[in-house]
């Protein structure tokens, strides 16, 4: 599920994510792209996510997000999502998620996240052994945004 540093996973676009017009509402991007953090906790970086909630009593609550919808998503077509780490600091990880369908890019976002506790009900350090998990999905040169022969300077 990684190549190039970068966390991957595909998701079928459904009817439940679209418009009356067959294309993938916004508010449904977001909810895709935790689907991914999601996957990448569990599959990228081998924490289950519901424990890491549920017993661990953490979060990773989005403190900033920036979206770009470059072209329509529509019912039926495979998104290729990417992920990757673009910086991590005492409690941010700033990650930027992309959405294609082949090499069209449809979505990306970037987003500062914060590992929260729950209990605490403030920002906590990243644990050194999460943090080098994490940094093996940084992309250093040219990353591909998720989108296989999309060249960087057109995104």
């Amino acid at each position: 599920m990684t190549e190039s540093g970068e966390f991957h996973c595909d998701k079928i676009v459904r009817f439940q994510h679209c418009d009356p017009a067959g294309i993938v509402f916004y508010p449904q991007y977001f909810v895709l792209f935790h689907e991914v953090i999601e996957d990448w906790f569990n599959d990228g970086l081998g924490v289950d996510y519901a424990e890491f909630i549920g017993k661990e009593k953490l979060g990773i609550p989005t403190v900033s997000i920036q979206a770009e919808f470059v072209s329509p998503g529509k019912h039926g077509e495979t998104l290729r999502f990417g992920l990757h780490v673009r910086e991590i600091g005492r409690s941010s990880i700033k990650l930027r998620l992309t959405a294609c369908a082949g090499t069209e890019l449809r979505a990306r976002i970037d987003q500062t996240v914060v590992l929260f506790s729950l209990e605490l009900r403030s920002a906590v350090a990243v644990p050194i052994e999460l943090k080098e998990r994490m940094l093996m999905f940084s992309v250093n040169e040219n990353p591909s945004r998720g989108c296989s022969s999309v060249r960087p300077d057109v995104i």
